[in-house]
């Protein structure tokens, strides 16, 4: 490529206008932007079951707790 003496040295390729984004660019941006919707999703989904877990074992805690309390009442009794 051959530069007149004096003009910006942007190079663009036979049929392309300035200002447009070459195809390779836009399916790279669209790479890039499936990969971090996929991400986000990904992180969504682990802290949604890591809150589901906990919340699991917080319940379970709490029937432990009843049931020792519900033996505790019993032995009371007799």
């Amino acid at each position: 490529m051959v530069f007149a003496p004096g003009t910006p040295h942007l190079a663009f390729s036979p049929g392309e206008k300035p200002g447009n984004e070459p195809e390779e660019v836009k399916l790279q941006n669209a790479s890039k932007q499936i990969v971090q919707n996929a991400i986000l999703r990904a992180v969504q989904q682990v802290s949604q079951e890591s809150q589901r877990r906990e919340e699991r074992i917080s319940d379970n805690q709490g029937h432990i707790q009843l049931g020792v309390g519900e033996l505790t009442k019993k032995h009371e009794k007799k």
